[in-house]
């Protein structure tokens, strides 16, 4: 049996760093959905997706957060097609997802950290990490712009709420979709978004090489109060020490918030949940290190460009 390679995904076939790859599996999965359907929106999605982290796409500066970069992006949207495909899988008689909404949510996978990116013109910020307060609003309003250019115009609306499924600037019952279907792509996003970074093989890694200087960037590592400053996370290695209770709230999150439906991945790969398999054997490691159990960190997450610190 093959080694679990850096930059693949949980079935150990995607290479996630290459947004070609990724696309290749999405658009297998939406055929096999839906066969003849045309998907123009969700393919020039795909290019843009890639353009604008690389800095090629037009007022926008290359991605410059090294956890929250291209590889992330790819990770989360594969796994939004693949939820959505359990859940078209296993309805048993519920709503459909038809295909503008299937191509609506890759398209918000695609774009769901884009606030992180700084414009052409920014002078303010020194890394799109100090963002990270705002990051969804800020890609809320991307959306708005963008799914016009793309021939989406009737979705803009929809997609400027979807995106607040994978943040905390609104609570879930407070966004603004009455559409149940509708509702359910939001839960699979925000899903999709906890499971593909926690499974991610060099998670713990990331976590404490990339995800904490982003949260010091960013006025979450140390927030400031009445009282004066507190701190959250003091290091990397508290980060990762800290990922067994973050864990606990996103499985809370994931079961309460966002209805469970994390589970249809398991419909996808045939009975097994491989994303929450793979994010439990990462709590468990770290769980290890924190009980300093003589083991280390080793692994080293691939590099790519359009994610320098």
């Amino acid at each position: 049996m093959q080694i679990r390679r850096n930059d693949f995904d949980v079935t150990n076939r995607i290479q996630t760093t290459d947004s070609i790859a990724v696309h290749r599996e999405v658009g297998r999965l939406f055929r096999l959905l839906y066969p003849g359907a045309a998907h123009g929106a969700m393919d020039r999605a795909f290019d843009d997706a890639a353009n604008i982290y690389a800095g090629l796409y037009s007022g926008y500066q290359a991605c410059d957060t090294s956890y929250h970069n291209l590889q992330h992006i790819m990770d989360v949207t594969l796994a939004m097609a693949r939820l959505m495909d359990g859940y078209e899988r296993s309805r048993n008689g519920g709503p459909a997802l038809d295909v503008r909404f299937f191509q609506l949510g890759i398209i918000v996978g695609l774009f769901h950290d884009v606030g992180y990116l700084r414009k052409s013109a920014d002078t303010r910020a020194k890394n799109g990490a100090e963002y990270t307060l705002n990051h969804v609003s800020r890609g809320a309003e991307f959306l708005r712009r963008y799914m016009p250019e793309i021939g989406m115009a009737d979705c803009a609306e929809a997609a400027a709420e979807l995106i607040h499924f994978t943040g905390f600037e609104k609570r879930v019952a407070d966004i603004l979709l009455q559409d149940p279907v509708l509702r359910m792509v939001g839960s699979l996003l925000g899903s999709a978004d906890i499971v593909a970074q926690m499974s991610d093989r060099c998670y713990l890694e990331k976590c404490r090489d990339h995800l904490y200087p982003e949260l010091v960037a960013g006025g979450v590592a140390i927030k400031k109060t009445m009282q004066g400053d507190e701190v959250v996370y003091q290091s990397g290695d508290d980060l990762v020490k800290k990922t067994p209770v973050f864990f606990e709230g996103a499985v809370h999150r994931l079961e309460y918030d966002l209805g469970g439906s994390y589970n249809y991945a398991a419909t996808h790969f045939g009975g097994f949940n491989l994303y929450m398999h793979a994010a439990t054997k990462n709590v468990h490691f770290a769980r290890e290190l924190g009980a300093q159990g003589g083991k280390s960190l080793r692994r080293t997450p691939p590099e790519q460009p359009g994610s320098s610190a």
